[in-house]
């Protein structure tokens, strides 16, 4: 759209000159529509004043009492003339002169003479000059409004979809030329071009009649192009570029047989079957095809797509180039191993020869549930990781493609987000091309005026070349496709039900592929036979496809991964071994890396005072051999960079920590923008280390980091939310990608999510990462005790996420602390650090209890910050003999095993879960039937912690703390369950 002002009319003129007096009589004017808040030029006006006044949206630039005039500028031209009076056109200087002599109001205006009686009466060359920027608006006026009356849908129906208050447009107007006071006589004169355009060619100078030819050429025939809100005029001229320069078209294209065939044979061989086929919007195809043939050209060797699930089969058919049994197989086969998906969910990875620059091209079809626009930062963060490990600093190399529902890219909010991040150092692609296809319904309403501001393509009509041109543009913008879906939403649907007068005219259109056949003939492009011959070609190989697809019996998911690691894994996609290796560092390497951690490595670097205190800290800590949450996070980190593994750590506040305990970015006090991450400075080559600040968003950037990891088994990639209660806004990537990822697509992951997590009165949003709906996924079975060789390696590879350094890659989800950050007790030694230790999954109690362990009276299993509180009150009651403490480091996998030894070791003991949290929350109902099962229900399994409660916590303090006594009386009372026995 054009730039757009609120209505203001003129009401009265004020007797002071003041622009505020001015302006004072200006109110907005009523009944203003959609389309009628753009200023209309008025015939009666004298032409438009010099270039400084035109840059506004006015037609005409000399119209003050327009309703639909801006205020502001009303006084731009007020402060303009008190400047210089000849700087504004002549009926603003009669009108500002007539106000400061105190005219009367509603006489300070004096009306011109109407502009075709006015130019009627000059001379030729003096016409020229005064009807000379009435041409440049009408050039403008194409560019902005153009869109609006192109040739776009099919089923010539779209406009019903527009608000019929809109009144006809101006660039289809009838009277256009009456419009900008000229006429039919004037269509011969020839007038010179704005230097800004490009419909002249190498043409300074073109007639009226070829100016409105050319223009309605490149703006109003089956491309529409919405870009004048841009604000880089950079961009706004390539643009432009593009779509004027005469000859822009290309030949023929003949790619339109295999999209239309392959669903036609679909539907032949599988009429009952859901596919979510492409009928209807088949151009897509070519346009993909256009679109990564020229990036080829450019120099692009991997391009990673991501789409929803309509028209997926053929994408994968005759974009990507997957082996046609292999989409066949997915009709009637059965299925290798996991859960599997549905076939127009699967994804996959191919590379094979671009037969038109005759170079080898790696494509990445990004597997997508239900969730139509969740995969689109998997993608991009898939992207950024190839960009990452070829080096390609400028996205030349590596390259992505969404494709959207046009319901769903105006309406998920996830759309938004994944754009937010294309200017974001750390995550920016470079670029995207944005596919929107609009097929007229959405799901079963119809669809209203779809995305704003995007390319706009024709849809299923012949001929397809303006389609496949506009595809060559889109980096820059996202394009929309203007189609119809010949079917229902599924191909059991029936659409009359909902667009009766919609799917009559559909009823009534030919194939696309027939349509552009006789187009083509009728042209004497191909002939009849030539044409048979295409079909019964590509016909033929579907049939020999299917014949070899009955050979397969077994669907093996191993042929739709999107994201294999070569290497990793043996030929049969096993692990290499079954082992855990030691985590443990030697000391010397901890001792450098907690050096590094508690300087800064760069000379003449001023930091803040208080982050010298903690840095200080840092180094007395490594001196006494001891670290705390956020040294260990170093040490870890270090000693995989040394490793040569990347480490990525994303989040909204990571750099320096939610809780400013990280400081991973240090920031000279000096110096704007100058940073140091002295991770970066541990060892000459070391793997880098990326630690970066995103946006506000959680579901976006989740997603990005998800599709980081994907690339490559050899990196840490880690989200940390800022806390762990704001996790639920990515749910959908939790729920849908991460959880099941593998099951579903046979796709390990290893991300990393980091929640903070404790109940420490900060109220019910900043209390709890929710841990139970994390368990409640997990896929081990509460009553059965496994029976494995290798327990502990077997249970993580057997179970759907996880933890720790392992042959092959599970996502980990730690729920972190927050006070316990700064807790004196909550260190640890490099003792457990050094060579030969390992994680512990279940840390014993090693007291006055372990000791004499017959007289223990109760055992209480917890796990995370409650611990600290139980040793505190324990002590306080001077019960250390008498109760146990058990901490279950890994909840998921179950440790079994060692829960098992625990609890044989306390015969005569009481076993009690103990939480913080709420009893239908947190840990309970997935710890206690797993921990009957492990002593095979001997005794009860008792529950001290809070009651049950509809918030993760209270916003009181007090009631905070009154909450907490309780569980703990509850937890060192021990009689409190002799009455439920």
């Amino acid at each position: 759209m054009g730039r757009r002002f609120h209505g203001l009319s003129w009401q009265s003129q004020p007797r002071t000159a003041s622009p505020a007096a001015l302006l004072g009589h200006w109110e907005p004017s009523t009944a203003v529509s959609r389309d009628s808040e753009l200023l209309k030029p008025n015939p009666s006006l004298p032409p438009a004043a010099p270039e400084r006044i035109r840059c506004y949206s006015a037609p005409v630039a000399a119209e003050p009492f327009l309703s639909g005039t801006s205020s502001n500028y009303v006084e731009e031209m007020y402060y303009a003339w008190l400047e210089n009076p000849k700087s504004v056109h002549k009926s603003w200087d009669i009108f500002f002169r007539n106000a400061n002599a105190g005219a009367a109001p509603g006489t300070a205006y004096q009306s011109p003479p109407p502009l075709s009686t006015s130019l009627s009466a000059l001379s030729q060359a003096q016409f020229l000059v005064q009807a000379q920027p009435n041409v440049d608006k009408l050039v403008e006026d194409h560019l902005i409004r153009g869109h609006h009356v192109a040739q776009l849908d099919p089923l010539g129906i779209l406009d019903a979809d527009l608000d019929s208050s809109v009144p006809a447009d101006i660039i289809s107007s009838t009277d256009k030329l009456g419009f900008y006071g000229l006429d039919e006589s004037d269509l011969d004169k020839v007038f010179h071009l704005p230097t800004t355009t490009f419909i002249g060619g190498n043409e300074s100078a073109l007639p009226l009649r070829e100016i409105i030819r050319r223009l309605e050429m490149a703006y109003c025939q089956h491309i529409g192009v919405e870009f004048m809100f841009i604000n880089d005029l950079e961009q706004c001229q390539w643009i432009r570029q593009k779509f004027e320069t005469p000859g822009i078209m290309p030949g023929s294209d003949r790619s339109l047989t295999l999209p239309s065939r392959f669903e036609e044979f679909l539907h032949r061989k599988w009429s009952s079957e859901k596919r979510f086929g492409l009928e209807g919007c088949e151009v897509l195809i070519p346009a993909l095809k256009t679109i990564i043939d020229k990036s080829s050209e450019k120099g692009v060797d991997y391009v990673i797509m991501g789409m929803p699930h309509r028209g997926r089969l053929n994408v994968l058919a005759n974009v990507i180039r997957k082996e046609l049994e292999q989409i066949f197989c997915q009709f009637d086969s059965k299925l290798e191993a996991g859960s599997g998906d549905v076939k127009y969910h699967l994804g996959m990875y191919h590379r094979r020869i671009n037969r038109v620059t005759d170079r080898n091209i790696t494509l990445s079809l990004v597997a997508n549930p239900s969730h139509l626009e969740a995969a689109d930062p998997v993608v991009q963060g898939k992207t950024k990781a190839e960009q990452f490990y070829c080096g390609d600093t400028e996205g030349k190399k590596v390259m992505s493609i969404l494709l959207h529902g046009d319901a769903a890219f105006a309406g998920q909010g996830i759309v938004y987000e994944t754009f937010h991040l294309s200017d974001l150092p750390s995550y920016t692609t470079h670029g995207t091309v944005h596919v929107v296809v609009n097929n007229q319904v959405r799901s079963t309403s119809p669809a209203a005026w779809p995305s704003p501001r995007v390319l706009i393509l024709p849809g299923n009509r012949p001929p397809p070349e303006p389609h496949i041109a506009g595809s060559r543009f889109q980096r820059l913008l996202p394009s929309r496709q203007v189609c119809y879906r010949r079917n229902g939403h599924n191909e059991m649907d029936e659409p009359m039900f909902t667009q009766p007068l919609m799917y009559k005219q559909i009823r009534k259109q030919k194939p696309v592929l027939q349509k552009y056949a006789e187009l083509l003939i009728s042209q004497g492009v191909v002939n009849q036979p030539e044409y048979e011959e295409e079909i019964a070609k590509y016909d033929k190989i579907c049939e020999e496809a299917h014949a070899r697809s009955k050979d397969e019996k077994i669907l093996h998911i191993k042929h739709w991964l999107d994201s294999p690691w070569p290497g990793f894994f043996t030929l049969d996609g096993q692990p290499r071994s079954m082992t855990c290796p030691s985590t443990g560092l030697n000391e010397e390497d901890l001792t450098h890396i907690g050096q590094v951690a508690s300087s800064v490595p760069v000379e003449d670097f001023t930091i803040h005072g208080g982050l010298s205190r903690i840095l200080k800290t840092r180094g007395e800590m490594v001196k006494n051999r001891t670290v705390d949450w956020a040294l260990a996070e170093y040490m870890a980190f270090g000693s995989l960079l040394k490793e040569g593994i990347h480490i990525r750590l994303s989040g909204q506040d990571v750099e320096r920590g939610t809780f400013s305990h990280r400081h991973h970015v240090l920031h000279d006090q000096n110096v704007d923008k100058r940073t140091c991450i002295p991770m970066n400075h541990l060892w000459p080559n070391q793997a880098p280390y990326t630690v970066c600040n995103s946006s506000l968003s959680e579901y976006g950037v989740l997603g990005f980091e998800l599709g980081f990891a994907m690339a490559s088994p050899n990196a840490l990639v880690l989200w940390e939310a800022q806390f762990g209660d704001f996790h639920n806004t990515a749910q959908c990537i939790i729920d849908q990608f991460i959880c099941p990822g593998q099951a579903k697509w046979v796709r390990q992951n290893g991300i990393v999510l980091l929640l903070p997590h404790g109940m420490e009165g900060m109220g019910p949003e900043h209390s709890s990462a929710r841990p139970e709906r994390f368990l409640q996924m997990c896929n081990d079975d509460p009553d059965v005790f496994p029976k494995l060789d290798d327990f502990d390696v077997r249970q993580l590879y057997d179970c759907n996420w996880i933890v720790i350094l392992l042959p092959f890659r599970k996502p980990l989800i730690i729920f972190t602390p927050k006070s316990l950050l700064r807790h004196p007790e909550a260190r640890s030694s490099f003792d457990d650090m050094l060579p030969g230790t390992h994680f512990l999954r279940v840390i014993p109690d090693s007291g006055p209890a372990a000791q004499n362990p017959a007289n223990v009276k109760r055992v209480l299993f917890c796990t995370g910050k409650v611990y600290y509180d139980l040793t505190r009150e324990r002590k306080a009651r001077q019960m250390e003999a008498d109760v146990a403490i058990t901490r279950v480091e890994q909840l998921s996998p179950f440790p079994f095993d060692l829960l098992q030894k625990e609890a044989q070791k306390y015969p005569n003991a009481e076993l009690v879960w103990c939480q913080e949290e709420h009893k239908n929350q947190g840990y309970y109902d997935y710890v206690k039937p797993r921990l009957r099962t492990t002593i095979n229900r001997a005794k009860p399994v008792w529950y001290a912690g809070r009651e049950p409660a509809a918030a993760p916590a209270t916003g009181n303090k007090k009631t905070h703390l009154t909450e907490l006594q309780r569980l703990l009386d509850t937890a060192f009372n021990l009689d409190a369950f002799k009455d439920l026995a």
